[in-house]
């Protein structure tokens, strides 16, 4: 493995001019983006029904094609699960992402291309190592082993020549054979379905590699991190594996969980952030210490933003790049190599910069409280939580809110269901602490906590261990991408996880 170790480091290194390319000419690389999907796409049924041989440039792509959600597209979907070709892209469809949303019980099918998994989903992977050697040019990331935490896999019961499985799981299965020299578990450990004996395996199986870097959800890395430590007797991961310097993170935001990180792995690791979903890999932290990520925009993907105002109007508008502002949420509509067309991904975003242009998750366009005008995200609520955290010296595992009605007996309010790892002493003025918090993040908060009129403090309980994790496994989403929703204006989760706390009691 070490042999390859040096040529695979100089080609990741000399990758970077084609990254500045679209950096610097950001909007070109975008039209050339939307030309070619265009090109591909009037081959196919859907192409046809829209006319794209028809459509040469932006404007007239959205006047003819409207915005789509998962269940507008779940005809075309099914047709290609069947067998059909050229339904919504012009080459075959063989895979398929299983992809479970926090927001319903019910799976998506995202199709997967050859053109969406090599250029989208392994072309992003590749840029990541390249942004990361440009950040720290003496880095020795690839002479040790890259632990995965990926996905299950299974095959699909309808047709022999179509296959479905976690993101992951799928671009295991098609990654080059060169990479598993760079890579643990050996595959089968990867794959494995069961996730609490995953977790066991992945120990297991890792704890005497050469570990150099993770790439997983928070939740599971944590997981599987205080297992090592408990089978190593170990005080920190540095201590198993001395030449770990990378955990690459996603799917859920890192601020509540950073300080736990910090504990359990030890000194001098870097962090980078990705934004990679089943519908494509959207963006990569490009600078160690700096917030945002930077957007890709050469990787068979055309993005416009949707001010999250327009959602549910009958013609909601969009904006290009040369027209979003900073700090402003918007609401992400694709088009990608993959056929999905101006399709709503679900997450809310914000642009951190626009030179170049980066970006941050800020939550989901149908996970917010908005009960009394608050307008509650969740970009604010994991901060909120994690500065709390930091003042009271606690860390946690995993923490969901919904709102209390206003009733005769009083004003609303929000309630918390939050798993510590410890619970504070005081947890009344922990209570206290998070709503001061809330109101320095979120004016609108701040306005409604006037005098408790509209909205009372907020109700936190400290739910018993491993109750999330029973919840989840009640639903059928262990592992994988399954997270917890944190925020919700209905009060389902909330009084579904209420109850198997009192039940643990």
């Amino acid at each position: 493995m070490k042999i390859f170790s040096p040529a695979l480091s100089r080609l990741a290194r000399l990758r970077y001019f084609r990254i500045e390319h679209w950096v610097d000419s950001p909007e070109a690389a975008q039209r050339e983006v939307l030309q070619d999907l265009i090109t591909h796409g009037q081959y196919t049924q859907f192409g046809r029904k829209y006319q794209f041989s028809e459509i040469f440039n932006i404007r007239k792509f959205k006047e003819t094609v409207p915005i789509h959600e998962y269940e507008d597209l779940k005809p075309y979907i099914e047709q290609i699960m069947a067998g059909e070709d050229s339904v919504l892209w012009n080459t075959p469809v063989e895979w398929f992402a299983k992809s479970s949303g926090t927001t319903s019980d019910k799976s998506k099918f995202i199709p997967l291309t050859k053109e969406s998994i090599e250029d989208n989903h392994f072309q992003g992977s590749k840029d990541v190592l390249t942004i990361y050697y440009n950040a720290l040019p003496e880095s020795d990331l690839l002479t040790g082993k890259g632990l995965v935490i990926g996905g299950s896999h299974q095959v699909h019961p309808i047709k022999e020549d179509i296959q479905y499985g976690d993101l992951s799981a799928v671009l295991l299965q098609n990654s080059p054979f060169w990479s598993s020299l760079i890579r643990t578990p050996e595959l089968s450990i990867a794959l494995m379905d069961e996730w609490e004996e995953k977790i066991e395996s992945l120990a297991q199986s890792t704890i005497n590699e050469d570990v150099s870097s993770i790439a997983g959800v928070p939740t599971w890395t944590l997981v599987l991190l205080k297992r090592i430590l408990e089978i190593s007797g170990k005080q920190n991961i540095k201590e198993v594996w001395p030449n770990f310097e990378l955990y690459i993170h996603g799917g859920v935001s890192f601020t509540p969980y950073k300080e736990q990180f910090k504990k359990v792995i030890g000194p001098d690791c870097n962090y980078v952030e990705i934004y990679n979903a089943s519908e494509g890999f959207f963006a990569a932290q490009d600078r160690i210490n700096e917030e945002g990520m930077l957007l890709f925009l050469q990787h068979g993907i055309f993005y416009e933003f949707m001010p999250t105002e327009e959602y549910g109007k009958p013609q909601p508008k969009t904006i290009g790049l040369n027209k979003v502002e900073l700090g402003k949420n918007y609401a992400i509509v694709i088009s990608t190599n993959g056929g999905l067309w101006r399709y709503l991904v679900g997450d809310t975003i914000q642009f951190t910069s626009l030179k170049p242009f980066r970006v941050k998750v800020s939550g989901r366009l149908k996970q917010y409280i908005n009960a009394f005008g608050e307008e509650v995200i969740a970009d604010n609520s994991d901060k909120a939580i994690s500065q709390s955290c930091i003042e009271f010296g606690v860390t946690i595992k995993e923490y969901t809110a919904a709102p209390i009605y206003m009733s005769d007996k009083g004003s609303g309010a929000h309630e918390w269901l939050i798993e510590f790892d410890e619970n504070p002493k005081d947890l009344k003025a922990f209570t206290a602490c998070l709503d001061k918090n809330l109101q320095a993040l979120n004016s609108d908060y701040e306005a409604k906590r006037h005098k408790d009129i509209a909205l009372g403090m907020p109700h936190v309980t400290a739910v018993k261990k491993g109750c999330f994790h029973e919840w989840l496994k009640q639903k059928g989403k262990l592992g994988g991408q399954h997270k917890v929703p944190r925020l919700s204006n209905e009060r389902i989760y909330v009084d579904e996880i209420k109850n198997i706390h009192q039940a643990l009691n």
